[in-house]
């Protein structure tokens, strides 16, 4: 029986179908698909408006009382093109599917992924603003434990994140430590024998567990705690004033300020723990300035409730401004989220004419284009895959960090 060519169409859907299939950190964030430039095609600084949700307080008593409806959005601009160049021979293009998949595609695709994957997990750093870490009395960053994990579920529920779909995101070395220390504990037989034949996490703790080779490895800034403090009452919003910054501060560094208390997100009540926030922009020592999310939102007067407020009081003047983790410690930055604290976008980018062939799929959010055409040079036929992307950390309260040594 002669051999059937493969389609670029049959190419370009295996393709994003192994994409979605290829990276574990992919397959659990939010994605989303744009196709009002589908006839066009998309170009790079597209930009979509998101809006955020909208954050109420509660009266008590019969008396109304109106508040304004102040919506929040934010902009994912698609803004990132990456893709992956081959060349290929007619007898390439009369295997079969499973043949082309398994020789060509899947290690274009594996690596593409893998890319993708670090630029979105590099969002992390000026994004997440909570941490919860093992430490022991002198504040030395130990490898975490199982509680150590249930105390990050504990702060995501302070932050109203949803509990259905928790997932954890490891890196292999941590995964590892985690499979260990967990083999031990009073789980279903079932869990176990998983865990143990297959070396990794599953269903745990109120999470589904994945491990990722591009999880990022963090190095804190020299700031050394009881050192920096805050210069002025009252200070609220996304920048603090601070003195005595004897030490450097890196983005992704988590901080605390004196006398500023978290708040639940739904209850507007005390945490009775200092909030968190993480730095978004590198600090130099000497600077009287620090950047910060979320914002300083304080409650109102006499103590009442305030729209997406985060802390019960502003920083106390001449409070400490502390990291959570000692200064220049190095750690693999773990964490626990729901999909929703990030969307991945995608949109059709344009099909051209005057080449060979070329085609366009969208698979689970994802949209990915294909394109060959001949090169008169080398007398060669030229395929290019390639994806239009944004990302953007919606909901970066709905992350929390769990680090471990290196």
């Amino acid at each position: 029986m002669a051999n059937s060519l493969l389609t670029i169409n049959m190419i370009t859907r295996e393709a994003v179908r192994l994409w979605k299939n290829t990276n574990a950190f992919l397959q659990n964030i939010d994605t989303q698909y744009d196709d009002s430039f589908g006839e066009i095609g998309a170009k790079i600084g597209n930009a979509l408006r998101i809006r955020l949700p909208n954050d109420f307080t509660v009266r008590t008593g019969p008396a109304a009382q109106i508040q304004d409806t102040a919506e929040q959005s934010t902009t994912l601009t698609l803004a990132t093109q990456k893709g992956v160049d081959v060349s290929f021979s007619s007898a390439d293009r009369a295997l079969s599917l499973d043949d082309y998949s398994k020789r060509i595609l899947m290690p274009s695709i594996n690596n593409l992924a893998g890319a993708v994957a670090a630029d979105i997990m590099s969002g992390i750093d000026p994004g997440a603003s909570d941490l919860v870490a093992n430490v022991d009395g002198a504040n030395n960053l130990l490898s975490p434990v199982a509680s150590t994990y249930l105390q990050a579920g504990a702060l995501l529920d302070t932050n109203s994140a949803p509990t259905g779909m928790r997932k954890v995101v490891n890196d292999p070395f941590t995964e590892a430590r985690m499979v260990a220390t967990l083999s031990g504990l009073f789980n279903p037989q079932s869990t176990i024998a998983k865990q143990y034949t297959s070396g990794r996490m599953y269903d745990a703790l109120g999470y589904i567990w994945m491990k990722d080779q591009t999880v990022l490895k963090h190095t804190t800034g020299s700031l050394a705690i009881n050192t920096a403090t805050i210069n002025g009452a009252n200070q609220t919003g996304l920048t603090v004033i601070v003195s005595n910054l004897t030490g450097t501060l890196n983005v992704g560094d988590i901080i605390t300020f004196g006398g500023s208390n978290g708040v639940n997100r739904i209850t507007k009540q005390d945490t009775g723990a200092l909030r968190q926030f993480v730095v978004t922009a590198n600090v130099p020592a000497n600077a009287t300035q620090i950047p910060i999310y979320p914002a300083i939102v304080p409650a109102g007067p006499g103590g009442s409730q305030t729209q997406y407020q985060t802390v019960v009081n502003s920083p106390t003047n001449g409070g400490f401004v502390n990291p959570v983790l000692n200064a220049s410690v190095t750690f693999r930055k773990n964490f626990a989220f729901v999909p929703e604290a990030v969307t991945l976008a995608t949109a059709d980018l344009e099909l051209p004419k005057g080449v060979h062939e070329a085609a366009r799929e969208v698979y689970d959010g994802v949209s990915m284009r294909m394109v060959t055409a001949y090169d008169v040079k080398s007398d060669q036929l030229i395929t290019r895959l390639d994806i239009l992307y944004g990302y953007l950390y919606i909901r970066p309260e709905w992350i929390c960090i769990v680090p471990d040594v290196i």
